[in-house]
């Protein structure tokens, strides 16, 4: 019923306001005509003379009238059935998201705590950072994103595309173990996201870099890979996820280990113009894909187009019909009998 009312409409409706007018035609059909102009004493007489009055006569006649009065109203009120399309073009922002899914991404030291706040459910690493990354997709309608995910090696799973439903579907089915995993290529990663927006014309060229560990596969380093992404006029925003886990040195002291190399990763982002984050749980995660989404701005133009059916000619076909039907219900039966 709603996809009808968000298609089916009007372009005069206050013609339907004419349908008001059936009703008082009707009445005024059975109010008594005028005197006649000869007076009889009786009409005893007349009843032999003449033919016979039939009692009902075109016993579908005022009904089909009814509905051609009906029908020439609605027609009149021009009902349509509209078809919507939003044309939107892109905004020249193409985004390549290059997501670690090597082994240790199956860690759980993420949590999320439930609305009720009586818990926390732990999370994997490659699945809050899907959840975020989806969000993320969700809320950049106009950019051109695509999807790597890199292990040991580099894998496209998805092309720089518009359709952002199939790009989520895609980033939904990656799974760590989908390929080669023991081990983090960044450079091969960052190499193979530059390669990817490098064959297409457009006014900013991005990468998102999630990864939780530092890079030891690959022919090409990671700083390597970012002078070229650089020279590309590519910017790269390095994201860093994990907890921070603590230990205890010789002296007692407490010492945070971190899987990943920040080091690299804050080099990668600043030789190539972007910016390095660090996520160690939902929150900073969730703030680091806003920050990156404020600061990497999309402007498109988009334009609604109505694609109008008339329906009025259907209607007029049906009065007519109707009409010639009440005229040859009356003819079948005519109110004087032979």
């Amino acid at each position: 019923m709603t996809n009808l009312l968000e298609h089916f409409g009007f372009e005069n409706p206050w013609w339907l306001l004419s349908i008001c007018i059936a009703p008082p035609l009707f009445f005024l059909r059975n109010v008594r005509g005028a005197e006649s102009g000869v007076n009889f004493s009786s009409l005893g007489i007349l009843s032999s003379v003449g033919k016979t009055v039939r009692e009902r006569s075109g016993s579908f006649t005022m009904a089909l009238l009814a509905l051609t009065i009906f029908s020439c109203c609605l027609a009149i009120a021009r009902p349509q059935w509209r078809n919507l399309r939003v044309d939107r073009s892109a905004s020249g922002i193409d985004i390549m998201i290059a997501l670690d899914v090597s082994q240790s991404m199956k860690t759980e030291d993420y949590f999320e705590t439930k609305s009720t706040g009586t818990f926390r459910q732990k999370k994997e690493r490659i699945q809050a950072a899907k959840e975020v990354i989806r969000r993320f997709i969700e809320r950049r309608q106009e950019d051109r994103i695509g999807l790597i995910a890199f292990g040991a090696r580099p894998y496209s799973v998805c092309p720089l595309t518009l359709d952002h439903l199939w790009l989520s579907e895609r980033l939904e089915e990656l799974r760590v173990g989908d390929l080669d995993s023991n081990g983090t290529a960044i450079g091969s990663a960052v190499a193979a996201s530059t390669t990817r927006l490098d064959s297409r014309q457009s006014k900013s060229k991005i990468i998102l870099l999630v990864t939780d560990g530092a890079s030891n596969s690959g022919s090409l380093t990671p700083v390597q890979a970012a002078d070229a992404a650089a020279s590309l006029k590519t910017r790269i925003y390095t994201v860093a996820i994990g907890a921070e886990r603590r230990a205890r040195n010789e002296d007692n002291t407490a010492l945070i280990r971190e899987e990943y190399d920040t080091e690299t990763l804050k080099e990668i982002a600043a030789t190539s113009g972007g910016e390095f984050f660090r996520a160690s749980d939902m929150g900073s995660l969730r703030e680091t894909f806003s920050a990156i989404d404020s600061l990497e701005k999309s402007e498109a133009k988009t334009s609604t187009v109505i694609d109008s059916k008339e329906l009025y000619p259907w209607l007029l076909g049906a009065a007519a019909c109707l009409a010639l039907l009440s005229v040859g219900s009356l003819a079948l039966t005519p109110p004087i009998l032979s």
